[in-house]
């Protein structure tokens, strides 16, 4: 890929750089070409797996398709902007070369290549599904309006369903029920902003995740990336089902009414408690996508053999089940934080994404009381 590999010096809205592509291509480097001191600001390093696409012509042009003509002396760069709290917005920096040298061309052509050469995980096209009465019913108009724009500019194909009963988009799919919601956007990067998972999804950002699989004699029920709950949590879900009608506030109804009547169940939870200190649920840590403790756990997962994997899951557990009898108002299993708008620090602040462990909360019967002062917790940053 050494051909591509260029350096010129092109202006920018902030002055003068001399701009170059070092060997290897993962790099965009400027640094100041001023003229006169103070006539060009500090330099810029933008990596290439993280622009979303670049385009011949000025930024305006190269966002609109139906310029009749594009300036062929500039270009544009646009490229993943970090903000504050996790969220990722569009950024965007035009160039120009001097006039009829063809470098705008070649600009472009050579880090196209390089986004293709680094993309490799980048989707090509992607079935979309929208609920319309998602997002209190603007779900439609903030994915026209925010996130269509984004895949045409990165030239994703899309087709996009808009889906009109419960479960559409699970059977379309699966033919299973699987369990994935806003906490897994909340548990990855900390936010479940609409821009900065479609800029996630097209620079090809991949996380591996734990799967939990529920099952009644032998019979799979279904998958769970989140949360498992059995009681409490379980007839929130049922109930709020009845009341679909009444938006995202079915919750908070069928969850004070789960709460007034509350209901416990007799059981016996049987369990293996995880042999790996960095699983311990009070190390204090927060995980993220790119988390060591999960990227070494993937790794081992992926390079062993089948003896090797089982060994290491053996090795994860501690040997035995243990067991719990008694009555419990919830019976709650988290592969992840689960934290959510309601819940930013999750029912388990600490558990990884892809650890091979889960976090297992039981809650014993108690008063209304001590039970809604539970709930409460999950709302700040107490201790869970």
């Amino acid at each position: 890929m050494g051909e591509t590999v260029l350096r010129s010096p092109l202006r920018t809205a902030r002055g003068r750089f001399l701009v170059s592509l070092p060997e290897g291509g993962r790099l965009l480097v400027g640094t100041p070409e001023a003229v006169e001191p103070g006539s060009a600001g500090p330099g810029f390093c933008i990596p290439v797996q993280e622009m979303v696409a670049v385009r011949l012509g000025t930024a305006r042009e190269a966002k609109g398709d139906s310029c009749p003509a594009r300036d062929e002396n500039s270009f544009t760069v646009f490229f993943v902007q970090r903000e504050k709290g996790g969220r990722w917005s569009l950024g965007s920096l035009e160039f120009t070369a001097p006039p009829e040298s063809e470098l705008a061309t070649r600009w472009v052509t050579a880090l196209q290549i390089w986004i293709s050469h680094h993309g490799i995980t980048r989707p090509k096209s992607l079935l979309v599904f929208i609920n319309p009465a998602g997002g209190r019913k603007k779900a439609v108009g903030i994915y026209q309006g925010q996130v269509a724009s984004l895949f045409a500019l990165a030239g994703i194909h899309t087709h996009v369903i808009e889906t009109s009963r419960t479960n559409e988009a699970h059977e379309y799919i699966l033919h299973q029920d699987l369990c994935s919601t806003d906490c897994v956007c909340f548990a990855t990067v900390g936010i479940n902003d609409p821009v900065t998972s479609a800029l996630h999804i097209i620079i090809g950002d991949s996380q591996p995740l734990d799967v939990c699989s529920i099952r009644h004699n032998g019979k799979l029920l279904r998958y769970s990336v989140s949360l498992a709950g059995y009681g409490f949590y379980g007839d929130v879900v049922s109930a709020s089902e009845k009341h679909r009608w009444m938006g995202p506030v079915r919750y908070t109804y069928a969850g004070a009414k789960a709460v007034l009547s509350n209901r416990s169940y007799e059981g016996t939870v049987e369990f293996q408690v995880a042999g790996l200190e960095e699983a311990n649920p009070r190390d204090q840590t927060r995980c993220r996508s790119g988390c060591l403790v999960c990227s070494e756990s993937t790794q081992h997962l992926l390079a062993g053999s089948e003896e090797e994997k089982l060994s290491e899951s053996e090795g994860c557990a501690g040997g035995e089940w243990q067991q719990v009898k008694g009555r419990f108002l919830a019976v709650n299993v988290t592969s992840m934080s689960s934290a959510c708008p309601k819940s930013p620090e999750g029912l388990s602040p600490c558990a990884h994404l892809a650890d091979g462990t889960a976090d297992l909360i039981l809650v014993r019967e108690c008063s209304t009381f001590s039970f809604l002062r539970h709930l409460t917790r999950h709302t700040n940053s107490s201790d869970q």
